[in-house]
């Protein structure tokens, strides 16, 4: 984050699990979505009618939020790909 002049407002310690409820209410006050799983990269449209899938998407196998999970503006990015980090943060 420092490389990229990035402000970290909040950081949530990996001891507390966010559950799918986080994810939604994560994924509504978005308003776009990109989930990267390895090279994986999916997008999605965020809001209150956002698909289950998405959700879904946030989720690792143990049900909890994959991480990281960043908030920049309306812009929500879970997991990490190089790529999508570098598209949505220039």
């Amino acid at each position: 984050m420092e490389a990229s002049n990035i402000e970290v407002k909040e950081t949530v310690p990996a001891s507390r699990k966010l559950q799918r409820e986080d994810a939604e209410a994560l994924l509504a006050k978005a308003s776009k979505m990109t989930v990267a799983k390895g090279k994986k990269v999916q997008t999605f449209k965020g809001g209150k009618n956002a698909p289950a899938e998405a959700v879904d998407a946030m989720l690792g196998a143990t049900g909890n939020m994959r991480s990281p999970t960043i908030v920049v503006g309306k812009t929500l990015l879970v997991g990490f790909n190089e790529e999508a980090f570098s598209e949505t943060f220039g």
